[in-house]
């Protein structure tokens, strides 16, 4: 594993060989950043999107500070802060290194992330892997999580169906994500499915409208970054947000519209992959 970073650095940025450490690198080239005309009205701004937090702040979690991904982990098992974690059998905590420097994130767990305790791990995560590796990310780089950490469900005979969670369970949950992030510091952000996107961009993005774009986004906690480019190999660069569509929505393609569907979410995933590259 490499080691810790001492300061999040953009997408674009390289290390120094003399020192080790990452210096300033150019921004994504223009092609693969959304431009207003790509992204639809309701996007089309110059400042970096910030966190969308205009849910109420009662009811909701209180992850403790410091104390790492294992601390924030061990802390989640026991989260009350909507009913989503009574009938369900554990809580579903994000996985991968703290050195990741792309995030991904989803709804929710589903039935078997939920029995095994582990997230992506059923038939839309083993997708997700096949898609990591075609487009040139190694899963095991990455860290995947979910807005909601309990499974919704509802009952049918010997079934557990999946149900989309409401405002009120992404409410209570946000703060989970949030200390993830502040612990993490990812240069990348991805927002498997509408969930996640509405959760993190706006209520009103559409993936079939924005999908596949890097978005300019402002971490929970972070200040906005530097019109222009700082001299500091230290000064803190920008994090990017992209939108694509969740692999269980691949799944639930038309076998005959199921391949494009899939190298869709492949090219915009390689669109991730290119930025880390740079």
């Amino acid at each position: 594993m490499r080691p810790r970073r001492s300061r999040r650095t953009g997408p674009g940025s390289t290390r120094s060989s003399s020192a080790g450490r990452r210096t300033r690198a150019p921004v994504p080239p223009a092609a693969t950043i959304a431009a207003p005309d790509r992204i639809g009205p309701h996007l089309a701004r110059r400042a970096p999107l910030r966190c969308h937090r205009r849910m109420s702040e009662n009811g909701i979690a209180q992850p403790p500070e410091g104390v790492g991904l294992e601390g924030l982990r061990s802390a989640a098992a026991g989260c009350r802060a909507c009913e989503l974690g009574e009938p369900a059998t554990q809580t579903v905590f994000g996985e991968g290194p703290e050195t990741a420097r792309v995030v991904l994130v989803g709804e929710q767990p589903g039935d078997q992330e939920d029995r095994t305790g582990e997230p992506f791990v059923g038939p839309a995560g083993k997708l997700l892997d096949r898609a990591l590796a075609d487009a040139g990310i190694e899963r095991r780089d990455a860290y995947v999580t979910n807005a909601v950490k309990h499974f919704r469900f509802t009952v049918k005979g010997k079934r557990r169906i999946h149900q989309t969670p409401g405002p009120e369970h992404l409410r209570a949950c946000r703060p989970w994500l949030e200390a993830e992030f502040v612990v993490l510091k990812p240069e990348v952000v991805v927002c498997l499915g509408a969930t996640a996107a509405k959760a993190l961009i706006s209520p009103s993005f559409r993936i079939t409208q924005d999908r596949g774009h890097l978005l300019p986004w402002i971490p929970p906690g972070a200040e906005a970054a530097p019109d222009e480019a700082d001299e500091d190999e230290d000064a803190p660069s920008q994090t990017w947000m992209l939108a694509t569509t969740h692999p269980s929505a691949v799944l639930r393609t038309p076998e005959e519209s199921r391949a494009g569907a899939y190298d869709a979410l492949v090219a915009d995933l390689a669109v991730v992959a290119s930025a880390l590259a740079r």
